[in-house]
């Protein structure tokens, strides 16, 4: 049990209606893609930004049902290709969370985390039907490769639809659907998860971890069980890490870390003994840091240089477009773009 990770509550939605049928989050005929903890059958708890929930019905409504919010989650939830965010704040009533007059046949409910796990986590508890009404499995969709991003603010899709300033204040404007990492999957028809948390880095940042303290594990925490990695396996494992820990000196009058090169290796090293056959792109840029810090950049070459002269299946990217700010909506579409031009021209994505 991972309880001690959700506290809070989500009040039922203010335009709920009333009681009809509950498909249990345990059901099968829920379709789940990402990393959860699923090991209380009352309800999944949602964490990972881009994670995905799936189910086909019919009837003329469908309540959403959550519960034990930590803090603010925000989902782009999709009936008929018709979208809502969904807004669930601790301690008030979700917002959005119903639809109705759907209309007569089979229709289809996805739902996409856009804020990223350091944010907040909150339970599914399913959805509430109509009565009489059917559920059913989604289709499986037909992806033709698989994609795993672990990276910091950028990755995530941090303050991409903020406006002039970047704030950390309503997570409602940072929305991973809008990054270039779900671009970058979309354009390949990538299975993909995003395990990126803001302010991270190798090995110092402004989160309350570093990285290989916490990847690998179900929850955004040190302290949480790790996650059973042979559950899904990516093909393709791209690493955007570097920025924060750049950054994070900077901003206080410390040196650059000494050990950033060989931190970076060593983390890379476990990478690949947790996927021994995957591909791994390192990634570099898409901020000042990354794109100017001549100490961050001449260590992550080092370390890239030995990485890839003992791993045939190693290969980096810099991105060329870079912004002073964390990256707006037009400016992760410039990064994809990049990116998905660079992987095109690869022999492993052939």
């Amino acid at each position: 049990m991972l309880a001690s990770w959700c506290l809070g509550n989500v009040l039922p939605s203010a335009d709920a209606q009333s009681a009809g049928q509950t498909i249990a989050a345990s059901d099968p005929r829920f379709r789940y893609e990402g990393r959860f903890d699923r090991s209380d059958p009352s309800g999944t708890v949602v964490i990972w930004e881009a994670s995905r929930i799936s189910l086909d019905f019919d009837g003329p409504t469908l309540n959403l049902l959550f519960s034990d919010n930590h803090d603010e989650c925000f989902f782009n939830a999709t009936v008929d290709g018709v979208t809502k965010i969904v807004e669930l704040r601790q301690d008030h009533p979700a917002v959005n969370a119903t639809f109705s007059d759907l209309g007569p046949g089979r229709h289809h409910l996805k739902l996409f985390k856009r804020s990223e796990a350091s944010a907040g986590t909150v339970r599914f508890k399913g959805v509430e039907l109509a009565e009489g009404v059917h559920a059913w499995l989604p289709p499986a969709p037909e992806y033709k490769t698989s994609m795993e991003f672990i990276g910091d603010s950028i990755a995530a899709g941090a303050c991409d639809e903020d406006g002039k300033d970047d704030q950390w204040t309503n997570h409602l404007t940072h929305n991973s659907a809008k990054s270039y990492t779900t671009l970058t999957a979309a354009a390949f028809d990538a299975d993909f998860q995003n395990l990126s948390v803001s302010g991270i880095g190798i090995v110092t940042g402004y989160d309350a971890w570093t990285e290989p303290q916490i990847w690998g594990r179900v929850y955004e925490d040190s302290k949480s069980v790790k996650a059973d990695l042979t559950q899904w396996t990516p093909r393709i494992v791209f690493v955007h890490l570097g920025e924060n820990d750049g950054s994070y000196p900077k901003a206080h009058q410390q040196p650059f870390p000494t050990n950033f090169g060989e931190a970076y290796v060593g983390f890379i090293h476990g990478l690949r003994a947790a996927y021994p056959n995957a591909q791994i792109v390192l990634l570099q840029g898409g901020m000042w840091n990354g794109a100017n810090n001549q100490e961050l950049l001449s260590a992550w070459h080092d370390a890239v240089a030995k990485l890839e002269s003992s791993d045939k299946k190693m290969a980096h990217f810099q991105f060329k477009h870079w912004t002073y700010l964390h990256p707006r909506v037009a400016d992760h579409k410039a990064l994809a773009k990049e990116l998905i031009a660079w992987l095109k021209q690869q022999d492993f994505m052939k």
